[in-house]
């Protein structure tokens, strides 16, 4: 199926300065002294489109006047494209703060047109932007509908009665004839479509006639695709000085957003996230923050990149107030293949426990959050260790491990912290009720260099047909009689 998505960005003006999650900012962007764009505030207050500098500040003394700035709106309009690409690697900008997206091969991914329509939707909101959306069968039909306020038609006979409505000042082409056009009686594209063409093209160039045969799928429609950079680092200004950690989340969102849309485009998953903080510069700059993310298990998902950003800014202190913020990704590697296997593992899979633990660590600190390590050492006790979750672990020396003829004796699941020392009756250990030894022996001779530790371990299971772990300590005199039992672990 044969489709396009227009977006078009009306306020592009004024979001770059102004975007729509600060509805609480009074702003007025002026380009050559007259108002372009302003704000819900300032328009409240009676200032409107055209007006010059000087009528608007009598209204609003107190408001924030921009000048017009083409290259952030073109820089905007980029980190819009960026994230967009998460959908479909067929994307262009193009005139008049618009873009264009084929997702013919993208709608099945995403359930559809309408739910694709509301994903993207929901990445502008994320992004800060107003966008009018326009879907349909030829690229500059999507982009018509989206210039006259936006809609949908999924096939090309809806596309041409919806787009024949529209006014003709919508193709830009036609907008230095208007007066013309109005003096004819064409008003609309439908009345402009059935003007004599070789006519129409001496009185208005050839551009208007493309156009309008681009729309109605009559030619074939050709477009330079957007190329994502090699490396990622996105940064963003500050609307204002921020010193509360919790009013940064809609600014990492955002870059979080492009940061989807290039390890998308690239089919990459990210390993490690830099997060900078950036304070006041001149001469009293300082060095910027830097929160440093590093994942357990490759990602390209921006909610839990997001959540784990959320819980380091949580625990972050402000040592000054942030003006920008800046995400890097300094190591990616290639997106791994979704599983191939049939049922789904019990209790979730590797990469949901890993989040878990990656979510944890952000929230209690690496120092909080332990797993077990093998030490290679042949006493009980000391072959472990805790370390944090982020650490790698390594494999225990080779010397630690039993030689291949000798047969390895099971190990409980559970050793005590201290062992017990056991009563003897009737020439037996006695735990409860007399321990039957059950296995042969296992001497561990180990820890010269600390305290020498002599034990002969074994089975032993009791009346109750419950297994224990038992160890006899070798008296330095050697008589057995002197030995002394000790329980030393349980086997479940």
């Amino acid at each position: 199926m044969r489709l396009w998505i227009a977006l078009h960005l009306p306020r592009l003006p004024l979001e770059v300065f102004c975007p729509r999650w600060s509805a609480d900012l009074c702003t007025v962007v002026l380009e050559q002294e007259r108002v372009v764009a302003m704000s819900a505030l300032a328009q409240q207050a009676g200032v409107q489109l055209g007006m010059r500098r000087g009528g608007a500040l009598m209204l609003l003394p107190h408001a924030q006047f921009q000048q017009r700035a083409p290259q952030l709106e073109l820089e905007a309009q980029q980190a819009v494209a960026l994230a967009l690409l998460q959908f479909t690697p067929q994307l262009a900008l193009v005139e008049e703060a618009s873009l264009l997206l084929d997702v013919g091969a993208s709608l099945r991914l995403f359930g559809g047109p309408l739910a694709l329509c509301r994903r993207v939707r929901s990445s502008l909101r994320a992004l800060g932007f107003s966008a009018t959306l326009g879907c349909a069968p030829t690229a500059r039909g999507a982009w018509l509908l989206a210039r006259s306020g936006g809609g949908r038609a999924l096939k090309m006979a809806s596309l041409l009665g919806r787009i024949d409505g529209l006014h003709v000042s919508v193709l830009p082409p036609a907008r230095p004839y208007l007066a013309w056009l109005e003096g004819i009686g064409c008003l609309t594209l439908g009345q402009l479509r059935q003007l004599p063409r070789p006519g129409l093209q001496r009185r208005c160039g050839r551009a208007l006639l493309d156009m309008l045969d681009d729309a109605a799928g009559m030619r074939p429609e050709l477009y330079q695709w957007l190329q994502p950079p090699a490396s990622f680092r996105a940064r963003i200004e500050l609307f204002d000085r921020v010193e509360q950690t919790s009013a940064l989340l809609f600014g990492v969102q955002r870059l979080l957003q492009q940061l989807t849309g290039w390890l998308t485009a690239h089919q990459f998953a990210v390993e490690r996230v830099r997060l900078l903080l950036e304070h006041e510069r001149g001469r009293q700059a300082g060095p910027p923050t830097v929160i440093e993310v590093v994942l357990a298990e490759p990602t390209w998902r921006d909610a839990h990149l997001l959540r784990l950003l959320k819980e380091r800014l949580g625990r972050q202190e402000l040592d000054a107030p942030v003006i920008g913020l800046c995400l890097e990704a300094p190591q990616v590697q290639p997106m791994a293949p979704p599983s191939e296997s049939l049922f789904p593992e019990p209790g979730g899979s590797k990469e949901d426990w890993q989040r878990l633990l990656e979510v944890l660590t952000a929230r209690l600190g690496a120092e909080n959050v332990l797993q077990a390590a093998p030490l290679a050492d042949y006493r009980p006790e000391h072959a472990n260790q805790w370390v944090s979750v982020q650490q790698k672990i390594r494999a225990p020396d080779a010397r630690a491990q039993l030689p291949p003829d000798v047969p390895a004796l099971p190990r409980p699941a559970w050793l005590l912290a201290q062992p017990i020392a056991l009563l003897m009756r009737e020439h037996r250990p006695y735990y409860g009720s007399p321990l039957k030894i059950i296995s042969a022996g296992e001497r561990i001779e180990a820890g010269w260099w600390q305290s020498l530790q002599t034990r002969d371990y074994f089975m032993a299971e009791g009346a109750d047909h419950a297994h224990y772990w038992l160890y006899r300590e070798r008296p330095s005199g050697g008589d057995p009689a002197q030995a002394r039992w000790y329980l030393h672990g349980f086997f479940a």
